[in-house]
């Protein structure tokens, strides 16, 4: 089942880099008490996010902050270390956030889950992203195939 508006997100542990070592983080530690702003993508490195959809929350992170947002964060079912060079590939710093959902337990817990095997990804998450709000989803944007729109960080800030 899908997660939707209104829910509370279910627990869950990502991988962080932290201080140069893998280090776990809960949901509960990432949203308590906090306005997240969170995204999701289907790779790290991937022509679009790479492009478009990480660069976007990171050029917009100020406008995020101004409008209450206490974190932004980009969530993908790659390793640690993949995110982490990933983020500092894209110069992302304390802006955003690079959670590693490895084995895309979160993305199968929210029902976001896609399969990628058609392009040699295995199961990955399907792009989208929230408001979260104490740990509940105040706003949900999931793409259809193949698009990339209503999870971009213009359109978010647009619902804030």
């Amino acid at each position: 089942m899908t997660i939707k508006v209104g829910d509370k997100l279910p627990e869950a542990t990502f991988t962080v880099m932290k201080e140069g070592k893998p280090s776990p983080l809960t949901i509960a530690e990432l949203t308590a008490g906090k306005k997240v702003a969170l995204f999701a993508v289907p790779g790290a490195f991937t022509p679009t996010c790479s492009a478009r959809h990480l660069p976007g929350y990171k050029e917009k992170a100020a406008e995020f902050r101004a409008k209450g947002v206490d974190t932004i964060a980009c969530v993908s079912v790659n390793d640690v270390f993949v995110m982490d060079a990933w983020g500092k590939s894209q110069q992302v710093g304390d802006d955003v956030v690079m959670l590693a959902d490895g084995n895309g337990a979160f993305a199968k817990a929210v029902g976001l889950e896609m399969d990628g095997s058609g392009f040699g990804m295995g199961s990955r998450s399907k792009r989208y992203s929230m408001i979260v709000e104490n740990g509940v989803v105040k706003q949900l944007n999931v793409e259809g195939p193949g698009e990339f729109k209503v999870s971009a960080a213009d359109f978010m800030l647009g619902q804030l």
